[in-house]
């Protein structure tokens, strides 16, 4: 068995071990303290299958990673985007306020989009970016409730804001923009699973 097969495999089962523990009320304290850990599995999962680790690579996911991290911190310290907000424990260590984590979802986020997209028919390349884009904020209107109830982060006064899913869409359009300019070549199908699983993840996670 291949590393795609086996990375493949690996996300699919952490995937479905951690909905158990997010759907048995007496496992929650646990499984929240492991959202962390989880995360950066994927990363290393997701790393790890890309075919060339290049600068190029290097430096896309360092610009993603601070271009999600500071707009999360300018949404926080100003509500400038996304709206009025707060980060909980659960995604872990913080710097200025902002979970560390929060960047490395927003690359394996943007870095599954832009793989997915690319694998697919879509030749144009704006045609591509809307798309992702148009992707992302439906996975964000799965991930919010659940990011609520586990104290991912809280929205003041409890309601979501219609700004959250636009900015959220501008945000991606220019991160999936700078997927496309990096211009990497055809990669696996581990960053798309990981993608698809996380829809499948929340989206049974909001139904129960």
């Amino acid at each position: 068995m291949n590393k795609t097969k086996l990375s493949v495999i690996a996300v699919i089962l952490f995937h479905a071990v951690g909905l158990i523990g997010f759907l048995v009320p007496a496992l929650h304290p646990l499984f929240i303290k492991l959202v962390p850990f989880h995360l950066l599995l994927m990363l290393v999962i997701v790393i790890i299958n890309h075919q060339r680790l290049s600068e190029k690579f290097w430096l896309f996911a360092l610009l993603t990673f601070l271009a999600g991290f500071m707009a999360e911190w300018i949404g926080v310290h100003t509500h400038i985007i996304f709206g009025n907000y707060n980060y909980g424990a659960t995604l872990g260590t913080k710097v200025f306020d902002i979970p560390l984590m929060i960047g490395v979802n927003w690359f394996t986020l943007v870095y599954g989009t832009g793989v997915l997209l690319q694998r697919s028919r879509l030749k144009n390349v704006f045609a591509r970016i809307i798309t992702g884009a148009v992707l992302l904020v439906l996975l964000d209107l799965l991930i919010e409730p659940v990011a609520i109830k586990f104290d991912y982060w809280n929205w003041t006064g409890g309601v979501i804001p219609l700004k959250n899913y636009r900015d959220w869409f501008g945000l991606s359009i220019l991160l999936l923009a700078l997927f496309e300019w990096f211009n990497f070549k055809k990669q696996n199908i581990v960053a798309p699973v990981l993608l698809v699983v996380e829809f499948v993840f929340f989206g049974i996670l909001q139904l129960a």
